[in-house]
């Protein structure tokens, strides 16, 4: 079954000492043995690129330069599969957030949960379970919850 990725599992990957790396890496080990589709957005990738290229100083910079950030980007893009965003997504995103009352930034998750359900994705993960609770259509799994 496909899984999609929040940004979060791919930036404790960018980032050696990540207290978490080695859960997600494990957890992603573990979806790969099992032969799960593991997705990404280009919301996520584009987050990912944000935060990368975010100075140190900056709130979650990793300070990475643009090359770094471009050689982590392709393995992403080579190690799992794209859902393309499209005006069936956007349409979604616009119904999930008025049903939701969606404000601020939990707009971003809001537009994952609309790619998922447009895609027919079931699973999602993600270190911020609660971030997705109000949406119910799909499991929510964090890497914790895999070892």
């Amino acid at each position: 079954m496909p899984y999609l990725m929040d940004t979060n599992i791919l930036l404790r990957l960018a980032k050696r000492n990540a207290p978490d790396r080695p859960i997600a890496l494990k957890a992603l080990q573990e979806l790969k043995s099992q032969n799960e589709d593991l997705c990404y957005t280009t919301q996520v990738i584009v987050e990912f690129w944000s935060v990368c290229t975010r100075p140190l100083t900056a709130r979650g910079g990793l300070g990475l330069t643009i090359e770094a950030t471009e050689r982590k980007a392709k393995l992403i893009e080579k190690q799992f599969r794209l859902l393309p965003e499209s005006l069936a997504t956007h349409q979604e995103w616009r119904r999930l957030v008025k049903l939701h009352n969606v404000k601020g930034v939990q707009v971003h998750d809001t537009m994952l949960a609309a790619v998922m359900n447009v895609y027919g994705i079931t699973h999602l993960l993600t270190f911020n379970k609660p971030d997705f609770k109000r949406f119910g259509s799909f499991d929510v799994v964090s890497p914790a919850d895999m070892i």
